[in-house]
């Protein structure tokens, strides 16, 4: 349950080892959220996000959890709710994939729409059920600009994307009244560990600042954040432009 001024007490993260989800974990226990939980397969990155969080003094938790996996869901999910009210559940896992080597292997694309998007639909269906039984809560599902508009360059990623952003804000939808609610947010291109190597696109932003963008986001109760905001005047162009304008524009 939230304190008495609004701030967030617990967090689950949902792909604990996200560098955007570890970056706003800070920012929250920074305002005194205190029970986290950082859900993911076991890796050194996971270990050390944890290491990293708990020398904030926040008390944290690491436990096992695999979006390619639906059918653990129910269990790994429930046993976080069952120790306790969650205030925040972050929906942060994902990969970003190559597209040439999914143009060669459509297996291997397959395998990244069932982490990206059947693994957010499995996960996400879970969160709500108990979200809404307690009554409160916000699931944020990390969403990505990529899934506006598809470029030829990353469509299977776009529309995997695209996916998790209709499937979230209907499951937000569904929730109303209930207490508890949704929140999607569509970065542009950040620079992490998932993106190292790639040519920075226009508007690129970092994990920091996105995470302070959901933060604020929380705050204000907002249904969908843009991270940079000037992202919603951009693509609110770009998504009507013509294809053959648009073809060209993203191949640059």
């Amino acid at each position: 349950m939230r304190d008495s001024t609004g701030g967030v007490q617990s967090v689950l993260v949902l792909g604990g080892a996200s560098d955007i989800a570890r970056a706003t974990v800070h920012l929250l226990v920074g305002d005194r959220c205190r029970r986290v939980v950082l859900a993911g397969r076991p890796s050194p990155r996971l270990d050390e996000a944890a290491e990293d969080i708990a020398a904030t003094g926040a008390e944290v938790e690491v436990v096992t959890f695999d979006a390619a996996a639906p059918d653990t869901h129910e269990k790994a999910i429930g046993a976080v709710f069952d120790g306790g009210d969650v205030d925040v559940v972050l929906l942060a896992f994902g990969v970003l994939g190559d597209q040439d080597t999914f143009d060669r292997d459509p297996g291997a694309a397959v395998q990244a729409a069932g982490v990206n998007y059947t693994g957010a639909v499995s996960a996400g269906l879970v969160v709500a059920d108990r979200l809404r039984a307690q009554g409160h809560g916000t699931l944020v599902a990390l969403s990505s600009v990529a899934g506006v508009r598809g470029r030829s360059d990353n469509y299977v990623y776009g529309s995997t994307k695209a996916g998790v952003d209709a499937f979230a804000q209907g499951l937000g939808d569904s929730l109303h009244g209930s207490g508890a609610r949704v929140m999607v947010v569509r970065p542009g291109f950040v620079t992490t560990r998932m993106t190292e190597g790639m040519d920075p696109a226009p508007f690129s932003t970092t994990p920091e600042a996105v995470a302070a963008d959901i933060v604020a986001g929380l705050r204000k109760g907002r249904e969908t954040v843009w991270s940079p905001a000037v992202l919603r005047a951009v693509f609110g162009v770009l998504r009507l432009l013509p294809r053959p304008v648009w073809r060209r524009l993203a191949a640059r």
